[in-house]
């Protein structure tokens, strides 16, 4: 599981605001893609419809980027459009493409997930996802590094290339144990920064990505305790 943060980092940072924007579900004028809520699966406990209700409600100096959107991991619109954006990657280094998969990459594309973003006026957005899982699948995706010869890496869409510098921080203790991730990229003139903050809670799994030209590791700190607090009030 060592590369499953770095490859949002590669598909947001080329893709610029295409991918996080994708999170927030359209904007409202498209019926999001959702399946009907099942039974939570064994060793889980919550369904998408209870982890929607625990996502963030707001986030200050944000505004709600569209309705937040739940159901099978595999059926959100966020993770579809992802899947297509995927292929249109290029990297540069052919042994980091197992890299090339999202957060939480080989989970159950039937898992209850449920996703929203927050964005401003500077062009910096927030998205939260929140997954039912296992505290053991939690821990492994907790525990994953970013591979080896990875941390420096190009990439291209299109005919545009992209450098990307990536900083992993020790693991962290926020919630039931953290991992937090920056990656930056540079791309023409544009100069962004992305950062990813993956938690471990009681039956489920909470990733805040925090994007823009002047995104920070302490806001996206901040936003994951807020993230965790929130669903530790509403989750049973």
């Amino acid at each position: 599981m060592a590369h499953r943060l770095l490859p949002l980092a590669v598909l947001t940072a080329t893709a610029l605001s295409v991918t996080l924007a994708s999170c927030a579900g359209d904007d409202g004028d498209a019926e999001p893609l959702r399946t009907t809520d099942r039974a939570a699966p064994v060793g889980t406990g919550y369904t998408s419809d209870q982890l929607e209700q625990a996502l963030l409600p707001d986030v200050s100096g944000y505004e709600r980027a569209g309705e937040p959107d739940s159901g099978e991991y595999g059926s959100l619109k966020a993770i579809q459009n992802f899947d297509q954006l995927q292929d249109q990657v290029t990297l540069d280094k052919p042994r980091c493409a197992k890299a090339a998969g999202r957060p939480a990459a080989g989970v159950d594309r039937s898992t209850p997930t449920a996703i929203v973003t927050f964005a401003r006026g500077n062009g910096q957005t927030a998205t939260e996802t929140l997954m039912a899982m296992t505290t053991d699948a939690a821990e492994q995706q907790v525990k994953a590094r970013v591979p080896a010869g990875c941390l420096t890496f190009r990439t291209r869409v299109g005919s545009q290339w992209s450098e990307h510098r990536v900083f992993e921080a020790p693991p962290g203790t926020l919630g039931g144990g953290s991992r937090t991730v920056g990656v930056t990229t540079t791309s023409g003139g544009s100069h962004t920064k992305t950062w990813y903050v993956v938690l471990r809670g009681r039956r489920f799994l909470a990733t805040i990505s925090l994007y823009g030209p002047n995104a920070t590791r302490a806001e996206a700190e901040q936003l994951a305790r807020a993230a965790y607090d929130q669903a530790r009030r509403i989750l049973p």
